[in-house]
């Protein structure tokens, strides 16, 4: 009996390790949203995985806006139009890439600065804290390095 409970303390921190890693690997989390053209961080996005494995991106924060500190998604169509940006869901959809542990593809992105939708891929780079954020038309992409909060 006693050997088994050193086993198990002697497993725990390593359990402990393998867990942090994994969380590393995963864009699930809290993201700073840095604009491509002017460097600065716009809004926090809360990231998050379904039972189903895709993710799901909603804009929890706005630190910087031209449209004032509570903007709307004035340019959306149907259920968004004119809805606060805040607390809107703009990534969603995205599936791992088989064979890949931090890319992600095949999902939409919301730019609520102009209210257009387009397809989405994402790419956790190596230690976890940054992230490429695509939005693409056809084979033309736009990349945002997100910082993980």
């Amino acid at each position: 009996m006693r050997k088994t409970f050193k086993t198990l303390l002697l497993a725990l921190p390593l359990c402990l390790a393998a867990l942090s890693a994994q969380a590393a690997d995963s864009a699930a989390g809290r993201w700073k949203t840095i604009d491509d053209k002017t460097g600065k961080v716009k809004s926090i996005v809360e990231i998050s995985q379904a039972v189903n494995g895709t993710l799901t991106g909603r804009v929890v924060e706005i630190l910087h806006s031209d449209k004032g500190p509570n903007p709307v998604c004035d340019g959306c169509e149907g259920a968004n139009k004119n809805k606060p940006v805040r607390g809107m869901t703009i990534l969603w959809n995205l599936a791992q890439d088989k064979g890949s542990t931090s890319k992600w593809s095949g999902g939409t992105i919301l730019d609520p600065g102009n209210g257009k939708t387009y397809k989405s891929k994402l790419e956790l780079q190596s230690g976890g804290t940054k992230l490429d954020v695509a939005g693409c038309i056809a084979f033309i992409c736009r990349t945002q390095t997100w910082l993980r909060e």
